[in-house]
């Protein structure tokens, strides 16, 4: 089959990194093509370069065999016919759907937008991707799912050949999901090439054709996913066997003492009446499915949100949270689902984000002393293992897991004895998740306690002493581990029963 893109000794250095060394691997014309690797291997980079975004590398980049180097994305898509669908999909929600699709690409009639081209052209798209909404709706009330589909129309609109999906799937419901694996496949009928990031290896083998996999910046192999199995992706992303079930590789730390109490807390519209008590050295689970809850609950306790109602107490006393100033002065800290938006401060390097939550604990003579910053941050970066081992390093340039190692670095260097987890391993690769669950285990063997917040129940089962299922903001069961199994935490999630108590 013809290449319709072709990596030839690609090799690309940052500041003290080389993250992508001497990188050849082809995509054939009208496959759906994995790129797979743990964070960190090189996937983004080398997906920068091909957009034009990066400009400065090694190698050669061959587009239906011709040679090519993108000034910069704007010439990528308009003479490369190259498009990406970014993991965490924007749209400017003062405009319409139309607009946002065309944003800087509007068909003209002499010096005025012409919108009746416009809307047409953009419909008839939108048709094409069995879409609900048209061209005229506004776009502020898109759904994620919807939002990944104005990308792919964008991609459409400019007559792309070669789309890259980068974790397309983690913001949508299975739903949603379904609808854009079956676009995918109807892309790739219609000669179209597809390159398709995810950490989800469930997904590679209902939607791809074949898989590069990258490690340490190099490319390991490329394998036809119908002659291969999982073990062996695994095996190739990380150059050994890891299990990619949470399990715990030491024994419960759970005490008799109880560390924080909750007590018919709510916050009205949101949650009601809920009720839970958290014992030292516990990993408490919270499961639900989205809008169950779960969230608002956490942030609420951290003092994000404002409670209507109800009462918290940390060692046997009632505290007032009031903002999170207040939680971490009782010692409690919050590593948030979006980790990038609010986990840390973007151009920030990791020294400044590790120390972010005790600076006063960094004064020296009334100044901040960066020496003692410093040293903080290479005790954790050793003790966490975070890569690169850079304090300068800006933390938005590092991979998912290890921007979530810098997060609990900055909780750690606090007095924080209770920490809460919101899906800590959402778009992290299979060995760094191995690492967070021993982070995880030696934190509650130091004394501490852990809260986790995780949609995936083999992740919730395996890392958990108990599991709290929450649905429709209640809370509908209490779990210890004898009783854990994926359609038990289901069934109360959708706020049913078990068996026996339906016949009682």
């Amino acid at each position: 089959m013809k290449n319709a893109v072709e990596f030839k000794n690609i090799s690309k250095n940052f500041p003290g990194v080389r993250v992508l060394n001497n990188v050849n691997f082809a995509i054939q014309e009208g496959e759906v093509h994995a790129l797979l690797g743990e964070n960190g291997a090189g996937k983004s980079t080398l997906l920068n370069i091909l957009h034009g975004l990066y400009t400065d590398y090694e190698g050669d980049v061959y587009l239906n065999g011709e040679k090519v180097h993108f000034k910069n994305p704007y010439d990528a898509i308009v003479n490369g016919k190259i498009s990406k669908v970014h993991q965490e999909t924007n749209v400017v929600k003062d405009l319409t759907v139309g607009q946002n699709i065309t944003l800087g690409y509007e068909p003209k009639k002499g010096c005025f937008v012409d919108y009746k081209n416009l809307n047409d052209t953009v419909n008839n798209i939108l048709q094409r991707l069995n879409c609900r909404f048209k061209a005229e709706d506004s776009a502020a009330f898109l759904s994620a799912g919807e939002m990944q589909m104005v990308a792919i129309a964008k991609a459409l609109f400019h007559n792309s050949n070669v789309i890259s999906l980068d974790e397309p799937t983690a913001s949508l419901t299975t739903k949603e999901t379904d609808a854009l694996f079956k676009i995918i496949r109807e892309l790739k009928a219609n000669g179209m090439t597809v390159i398709y990031v995810s950490h989800r290896l469930e997904e590679i083998f209902q939607i791809c054709d074949r898989a590069t996999i990258l490690r340490d910046g190099e490319c390991i192999t490329t394998l036809e996913i119908d002659k291969t199995d999982r073990d062996e992706l695994i095996r190739n992303m990380v150059g050994r066997n890891v299990n990619a079930v949470a399990s715990r590789m030491q024994e419960s730390r759970v005490q008799e003492e109880t560390v924080l109490e909750v007590k018919h807390l709510t916050r009205n519209k949101v949650f009601y009446d809920i009720n839970f008590e958290l014992k030292k050295g516990e990993i408490l689970g919270f499961a639900g499915l989205v809008g169950s809850g779960r969230t608002d609950v956490m942030r609420t306790i951290f003092g994000a949100d404002k409670k209507s109602s109800g009462h918290i107490y940390m060692g046997g006393k009632h505290v007032h949270i009031r903002n999170t100033q207040d939680a971490l002065r009782h010692g409690i800290g919050l590593l948030p689902e979006e980790r990038k938006t609010q986990g840390f401060i973007r151009y920030t390097t990791n020294t400044d984000n590790i120390a972010l939550s005790c600076l006063e604990k960094f004064l020296k003579m009334g100044m901040v002393s960066n020496d003692m910053k410093l040293k903080n941050c290479e005790h954790f970066m050793k003790e966490l293992n975070i890569n690169p081992k850079i304090p300068d390093f800006q933390t938005q340039n590092m991979s998912g897991g290890n921007q979530q190692k810098v997060i609990l670095a900055k909780w750690l260097s606090t007095n924080a004895n209770i920490l809460i987890f919101d899906e800590p391993t959402k778009g992290v690769d299979v060995a760094a998740k191995a690492e967070i669950y021993r982070l995880m285990e030696d934190i509650v063997a130091s004394g501490k306690s852990v809260i986790v917040i995780s949609s995936e129940l083999p992740e919730i089962m395996g890392i958990s002493d108990r599991i709290i299922v929450m649905c429709e903001g209640r809370k509908t069961a209490e779990l210890l581990p004898d009783e854990f199994s994926e359609e038990t935490i289901l069934n109360y999630a959708m706020g049913g029963k078990k068996d026996a108590e339906i016949q009682a």
